[in-house]
Formats: structure tokens, C-alpha cells, sequence
């Protein structure tokens, strides 16, 4: 395996990173990940009813916004990974900090659905540019073996939390103030935090004298590994169960007032899917250095197949729903950490943002079109089929992993 410290988007200089400027990278990009998620993503439910009444719009032409931005951030997430492998993360996701930030003061100041649109078309650039795919990939250049594994989960524990910071943080900003001056409060504090930690934190790559030999060397890596079934197996693995973790967190709260539960209940169990992300993801993690990787997240995902098919016979109590979601949601965040450790234990570190963009473009997508494809089939044929669908889905994605650990 190519050492960490060769290819990494923010060394400073040749040999293994220092042990402490690492730990800076990991805390500064927990930070930043845990309030972009809350700002750029999370944030928008709470937003939805307000906006739809002031631009006297519908929830679904107000919702395809959200859309709109995941499905712009996939598009653009082969090119960030190509400038993440030839320029690093520091000048990307400062950018990208910039953009998130001016975005966000934008969108307090939308009065048709065209700016909004427009608006969240920037704020899909400026996510693919900050979020998870570039974070991880930073992390994964700057790290290697065991301290990879720990880095990765530092960020990503801390990130899981976003949802249950930043949805009731908006809800009393939006309350005490309205939603135009909560949007300038969470955008200046997006732009407080991520500009100058992306700016200062994160290092630039040092200078080679054999760049063209480097961007060679990175461009054969991935066209043997694009022209190869391992690479097309983790497309359709991540791929498949990026889109049944959208479906369940799009329809959970929907489905279980459905099955006869109060919304309360309901909520309550849809905010526990955050949490249990990061025990999952801590789990996991663990399992991984005993076990193979590839191994470990197939039989998490196969749990999640039987905790979708067992919701409708079993969700109609509440121990049953309970269990259900408890089940469900140790998985929830499990993709997340695995792909980033079999992408570098593979081809290594030299193109890991570009084939990790590749896979993201797939990935992402399925997280915007899933939940409107479940919609659509809820409303045609029931629920029932929906959660048969996501079990589905989980289980091929299971199965491509095993494929994939013997290939």
C-alpha cells in the first residue's frame, strides 16, 4: 500500500504526516462536517413549511430544491475527487466553505421558486466540494492502517450528531426569529468555523517535481480499476444501500404514523436513526480489525434487509417498531466508513478521491431519486412493497460486498 504520507491532498512535506497536526485535521474537520451537514442538508425540513407559505409555493415545488442540490453535488463529485487527487483538499474545501457560506446568505433573500432553485444549485456545488466525499479523502491521504481507521471514525462519530444538534437549533431560530434571519445566523456560523479551518487546518500538497509522472501514474490506477468487476461491485453495493438509507429516512416518520403510531413516537424513533449511526459506525470499526471489512458491512447491511421486511408485520407495536429502527439504524452510517477503508486497502491512496468521486456520483444519486421512486410506489401499491423494496436493496448490496471480498 502506498504510504499515506506519498499522496496526501494536505502534507506539507515528503515522509509520514506528524501524529499531531493529524489530530488538528481530524478535530477541525469533525467540526466542519458536524455544521454542514446541519446548515446545508439537514436544516432544510425545518425551513419547508415557512418557506412554502412566504413564496406561496407547494411542499413538494419547495422540496425538489433539496433534490435539485443532492443531485448536483453527485454530478460534480467525479471532478472534485480528479482536483482532489492533483491539488488536494485545502484550496477545494475552503472554496467550497466560501461558496456554502455566500449560498446560504442567498437563500435568506429568495422570493420565487427560480432563486431558490438557483440557490440550491450552489449549495449542491458547494456540498460536493466540503462535505463527507472530500473530508474522508483528506483523512485517507493524510493516514494510514489502524490510525486511518480511528481518524475516519473521529470525524464521522462527530458528524453523526449533526441532525440532532442543528434540526432543533433551526426550529427555535425559526421560531424566536423567522426563517430569513435563522438562514444569516447559521450561515455566519457555517462561514465562522469552516472557512478558517479549511483555510489554516487542512495543508496544501507538497509540490513534486514529477507531477505529470504523478497524474499518470493516478490515471492508470483508475482506468484498470474502472475496467475491472471489483470497482463496478462497489458502485452497486453503495450504490443500493445508499438508496435504502434515503428511502427509510425520507418515509420512516410517514410509515410508522401509518402503522398506527403517534407522531410524537413517530419522530422520536426517525431522531434515534443519528445516534445509533455513530454506535454503529463505532462497532463496526471494531469489527473491522478483526474481520474483513467487506464482510463486516454485508452482514450489517443483511440485518438491515430483515429489520425493513420485519417493520410492516412487527411495527404496528411499539416494541416491534422499536426494535425495527433499532436494528435498522445500526447501519445507518456503516457505508460511510467501510467504502473510504476498502477503496485504500485496494488501489490505495494515489487516486482514492477520484475513484471514491466516481462511486459518489452513483451513490449520491440514488439518495436524491430513491425516496421519490418509494413515494410513487407507496402511493401505487403500499408501504408493505416499499420496505420489501429497501430489504431488497440491502440484501444485493450485501451480496456484492461478499462477491466483491472474493474477487
Amino acid at each position: 500500500m502506498t504510504p499515506a504520507g506519498a499522496a496526501s491532498p494536505g502534507d506539507a512535506g515528503g515522509g509520514r504526516p506528524r501524529r499531531g497536526h493529524g489530530r488538528r485535521i481530524v478535530a477541525a474537520l469533525a467540526v466542519t462536517q458536524t455544521i454542514g451537514y446541519g446548515v446545508l442538508y439537514y436544516a432544510f425540513s425545518v425551513f419547508l413549511a415557512p418557506m412554502a407559505r412566504d413564496l406561496r409555493a407547494g411542499g413538494p415545488q419547495v422540496a425538489a430544491a433539496l433534490t435539485l442540490s443532492v443531485l448536483i453535488t453527485a454530478l460534480c463529485a467525479p471532478l472534485v475527487g480528479r482536483v482532489l487527487d492533483a491539488r488536494g483538499g485545502r484550496g477545494l474545501m475552503t472554496a467550497g466553505s466560501v461558496l456554502g457560506t455566500a449560498a446560504v446568505l442567498a437563500w435568506s433573500r429568495v422570493d420565487s421558486l427560480p432563486q431558490l432553485y438557483a440557490v440550491f444549485t450552489a449549495i449542491g456545488v458547494a456540498c460536493a466540494m466540503v462535505l463527507y466525499e472530500p473530508a474522508l479523502a483528506v483523512v485517507v491521504s493524510w493516514f494510514d492502517g489502524k490510525e486511518r481507521a480511528n481518524a475516519l471514525l473521529g470525524v464521522t462519530m462527530v458528524a453523526g450528531f449533526a441532525s440532532a444538534i442543528f434540526l432543533p437549533l433551526t426550529g427555535l431560530l425559526v421560531e424566536r426569529h423567522g426563517w430569513r434571519p435563522a438562514l444569516v445566523v447559521l450561515a455566519l456560523v457555517y462561514g465562522g468555523a469552516a472557512i478558517p479551518l479549511h483555510a489554516f487546518v487542512l495543508r496544501r500538497r507538497a509540490a513534486t517535481r514529477h507531477r505529470p509522472a504523478a497524474s499518470a501514474r493516478r490515471a492508470d490506477i483508475v482506468r484498470t480499476a474502472t475496467r475491472a468487476r471489483p470497482f463496478w461491485l462497489l458502485v452497486a453495493a453503495f450504490t443500493a444501500h445508499g438508496g435504502a438509507v434515503a428511502v427509510i429516512a425520507v418515509l420512516l416518520i410517514s410509515y410508522l404514523v401509518q402503522l398506527g403510531h403517534p407522531p410524537v413516537l413517530a419522530a422520536a424513533l426517525a431522531g434515534l436513526l443519528g445516534v445509533l449511526s455513530v454506535t454503529g459506525r463505532l462497532v463496526t470499526t471494531g469489527l473491522q480489525r478483526r474481520a474483513p471489512a467487506a464482510l463486516v458491512a454485508a452482514t450489517v447491511f443483511t440485518l438491515q434487509g430483515a429489520a425493513a421486511l420485519l417493520l410492516p408485520p412487527a411495527g404496528r407495536s411499539v416494541p416491534g417498531a422499536v426494535g425495527c429502527v433499532l436494528l435498522f439504524g445500526f447501519g445507518f452510517g456503516v457505508g460511510t466508513i467501510t467504502l473510504p477503508h476498502l477503496l485504500a486497502e485496494r488501489y490505495g491512496t494515489a487516486a482514492y478521491a477520484t475513484l471514491s468521486g466516481r462511486i459518489a456520483a452513483f451513490a449520491v444519486a440514488a439518495k436524491a431519486l430513491a425516496p421519490l421512486a418509494a413515494i410513487t410506489l407507496a402511493q401505487a401499491v403500499g408501504y408493505g412493497w416499499v420496505m420489501g423494496a429497501v430489504a431488497a436493496a440491502c440484501v444485493f448490496a450485501a451480496s456484492a460486498l461478499v462477491t466483491y471480498h472474493h474477487r
